[in-house]
């Protein structure tokens, strides 16, 4: 199953809106085949492990991370029929699939056909590999992940706003994977005016995330290099009604940015009614890199499922610096936002600390 789960995080950052999955086909004490789901719309991990195997798989075992499943969508056949047509004798399943249209139904389709089903093995491995899958599909909504830099003083730029660069090039590296991994990223305008980014993904073999700006009166230049440069994903500005009605969303259009007109509140794009409508164009996955007052508005609304918090060994001072969130602070310190699962690990000379909201 170890192998299963190493097989599946390869497609890591491919398979949205569909779950990373990966299969092993072992038979007297050896592997004989083995597959992963590359990509929505190509042959699931399961489909992939038996036709490797073939005659041979009769009698063998096959370890799944996910539940085979048992309805057909619009690209791919159901899985529960060909591991039953496989003739395997044994079939070990890391987790159940949470998709209420699943959930429980290829288990129970192979047990039916005399095979015997075990389910749990390295469970919340699985789950935590697919996180992002799990949410959009129980509950409609991406999984949002904060990722923000900052000094050991908890400071992200300078009284005049100089931020390039705070940590090293290691951490910056691992920054863009995560770019890869996710649908979508997500900053303010503020960001876009103050620095320029072009928002891609620049590691070989890396897929560019769409990319959203958060832009309540349309302060975007189309001259941004966000929307300007050549990329293989878009940039959509999420606004208010009475900012469209102003002569700058044309330009805006004209310069190849996509609008979405948003709910507010407060005057400001209504984050979690964005996120609502994120989830149901079918990404799974969101990565907010946003100034000190998107992190506070995320955080505030609830909807960050998780912190990446890269640490610089280096004191900014001076209480003009920037923080990395922003917004006004609680009255109590119960009222703080507390992690869990919290981990850390060395990026370079930085040090990179993860946990759960």
């Amino acid at each position: 199953m170890a192998l299963a789960l190493r097989l599946a995080a390869k497609a890591r950052g491919r398979t949205s809106p569909n779950p990373m999955v990966g299969a092993v086909v072992v038979k007297g004490g050896r592997v004989i085949a083995s597959g992963y789901h590359r990509k929505a719309g190509e042959p699931h991990a399961e489909a992939v492990a038996l036709q490797k195997a073939g005659k041979a798989a009769k009698g063998a075992t096959l370890y799944v991370t996910l539940e085979p499943c048992s309805h057909t969508n619009k690209r791919t056949p159901p899985c529960s029929p060909i591991v039953i047509a496989s003739g395997v004798k044994r079939v070990v399943v890391a987790m159940i699939d949470p998709n209420p249209r699943v959930s429980g139904g290829g288990i129970t389709a192979i047990r039916k056909a005399g095979i015997e089903v075990v389910s749990g093995v390295l469970e919340q491995e699985a789950r935590k590999l697919n996180e992002a899958f799990i949410k959009h599909v129980t509950t409609g909504m991406p999984f949002v992940t904060l990722k923000t830099a900052q000094t050991l003083d908890g400071k992200i730029a300078t009284a005049k706003g100089e931020s390039k660069w705070i940590t090293g090039e290691a951490a910056r590296m691992e920054g863009h994977r995560l770019r890869d991994r996710n649908d979508a990223i997500l900053v303010g305008v503020a960001t876009v005016l103050a620095d320029d980014p072009s928002l891609t993904a620049r590691i070989p073999g890396g897929r560019d995330p769409l990319r959203i700006i958060l832009d309540s009166d349309l302060r975007t230049p189309p001259t941004a290099k966000v929307i300007r440069q050549r990329s293989t994903n878009r940039t959509c500005i999420a606004t208010l009604e009475r900012s469209a009605r102003t002569g700058r969303l044309e330009a805006l259009l004209d310069a190849g940015a996509e609008v979405l007109l948003a709910k507010g509140r407060d005057n400001r794009v209504d984050l979690r009614s964005l996120m609502k409508v994120l989830g149901g164009f079918g990404i799974t996955s969101v990565l907010i890199e946003g100034g000190a007052e998107v992190n506070a508005s995320a955080l505030k609304a609830g909807i960050v499922d998780k912190v990446v918090l890269f640490i610089a060994p280096t004191l900014m001072t001076g209480k003009d610096s920037l923080c990395s969130v922003g917004g006004s602070s609680p009255n109590r310190l119960a009222q703080a936002i507390k992690l869990r699962e919290v981990t850390s690990r060395f990026v370079g000379q930085d040090l990179l600390v993860e946990g759960y909201v």
